[in-house]
């Protein structure tokens, strides 16, 4: 039986480090590594190429059903396959909020046949729906579960111990965390309400409003005996202090909390530098580099958040925060590795085994025969402009619009399918449900 696709001649990024060779796929698994002379239905000459696993995006924010002025499923996939992602996991803040067995049912049915990336969809906790939560995690397409400590749409917002804590005791895999603190938020929201700069926005979110929630959570997590996932920490205290926990939780970064700092970032982009949590000043970015280059981070998520340029120009606090980010994490990280702030293998722990490891995906996050024939091709010598008109996002806009990076994903390939080469979408979309490892759910965490 012939190769369905065979990439030549690349360096390819393995567990064992890199490794001049070729690489078969057939049947969308990989099925060969190294010198291989058959010819595949799809021949691929990666001569002077990174072949990395391909990368997994576990956090954005697409907006179906509901919100779909902003962007959908079909733009939300194309824009990440563009920017060299073959995996994403969904956030539940749509509307309705994803809450049951029947809204993931929905997204998937939405998802089928228009997605251009595997994809899996994390159910939103709330207090009507804390003591199901252990049977919805488990549904087919389930990424697991999404708490929302702080500000959110809907009946997501989880801010009181008591109901955490059912949530935290329903279910055993890990549970990702929006960690700010709502009480402070409200307290402080009289800095900003009746109108302020944008500056002012990691002053009302500030640094203890973060500490605070993940404080909190970590205690809680303990008493739950649940492992946890912090998402999109901000603040080198945080970081500094999940250090100290990593038995029961894990953390992501953002690739714009790593490139991007206060004050500079909102003198020169306004309410289009406002996300949650927010931007802060330079030693909460180095913190979180620290965190990177010291192992701390396991993961990467682009917290990809589209909001329409109209609504983003709304005078600050009545615009909306979140900026969007899946087509560009992989440009901005790989130029990162141009400057010498993080190795290529540790971008390919953080974007691909990563993720793999923290949620038990199944067959993915390395190359390896026996896994799918998932790929980003980058070319790490490609100098290139991030350009607002070439994001297929329907918001239409980049907060990295002309920044020149040195590093560039060629090439999305999806269970040995090419879904994007040279910048261009190829064929049709490919995306399925991603599939999860139930046997290696996590025991309870130890006291």
């Amino acid at each position: 039986m012939g190769y369905q696709l065979v990439i030549r001649n690349g360096t390819v990024m393995t567990q064992m480090g890199r490794v001049e060779a070729d690489v078969a796929v057939t049947a969308g698994r990989i099925a060969a590594i190294g010198r291989i002379a058959e010819r595949g239905e799809t021949d691929i000459d990666a001569k002077g190429l990174h072949l990395l696993p391909g990368a997994i995006d576990s956090q954005v924010h697409f907006r179906e059903p509901g919100l779909t002025h902003k962007e959908d499923l079909a733009s939300g996939t194309a824009s990440a396959a563009l920017g060299g992602v073959a995996t994403i996991f969904e956030m539940p803040n749509t509307k309705p909020n994803t809450v049951s067995a029947e809204a993931i049912a929905e997204k998937l049915a939405l998802a089928k046949g228009r997605a251009w990336t595997d994809h899996a969809f994390f159910v939103g906790a709330a207090a009507e729906n804390a003591d199901e939560l252990g049977r919805l995690e488990r549904l087919p397409g389930a990424a697991g579960v999404k708490v929302f400590m702080g500000s959110s749409t809907g009946s997501l917002l989880v801010e009181d111990d008591e109901n955490l804590l059912r949530v935290l005791r329903s279910g055993k895999r890990r549970v990702a965390i929006h960690a700010e603190d709502e009480q402070r938020l409200r307290e402080r929201l009289a800095l900003v309400r009746d109108g302020a700069e944008v500056a002012m926005h990691p002053v009302w979110r500030d640094v203890e409003t973060a500490l605070l929630a993940t404080k909190r959570v970590l205690k809680l997590a303990r008493l739950a005996g649940r492992r946890i996932h912090v998402l999109h920490v901000t603040t080198a205290e945080e970081a500094a202090l999940l250090a100290e926990h990593k038995d029961i939780a894990s953390m992501e970064v953002t690739p714009q909390h790593l490139t991007l700092a206060a004050p500079d970032c909102y003198e020169r982009l306004g309410s289009f530098a406002q996300m949650n949590p927010p931007i802060r000043e330079e030693r909460h970015r180095e913190g979180l580099w620290r965190a990177v280059r010291e192992g701390v981070a396991d993961c990467l998520g682009s917290d990809h958040a589209p909001h329409t340029r109209e609504e983003k120009a709304k005078p600050y606090p009545q615009s909306p925060s979140g900026m969007p980010g899946v087509q560009t994490l992989m440009p901005l990280m790989l130029d990162h590795v141009h400057r010498g702030n993080l190795t290529l293998e540790r971008l390919v722990d953080l974007t691909s085994a990563g993720p793999a490891r923290l949620y038990n995906i199944t067959g993915k996050g390395r190359i390896a025969v026996g896994y799918d024939g998932d790929f980003t091709l980058v070319d790490l010598e490609a100098e290139r402009r991030i350009e607002a008109s070439r994001m297929a996002t329907k918001c239409g806009w980049t907060p990295f619009d002309g920044m020149s990076v040195h590093g560039w994903p060629v090439a999305t390939i999806l269970r040995g399918q090419v879904v994007m080469r040279d910048g261009e979408l190829l064929g049709a979309p490919q995306g399925r449900p991603v599939r999860f490892d139930e046997s290696r759910e996590p025991e309870a965490a130890a006291d």
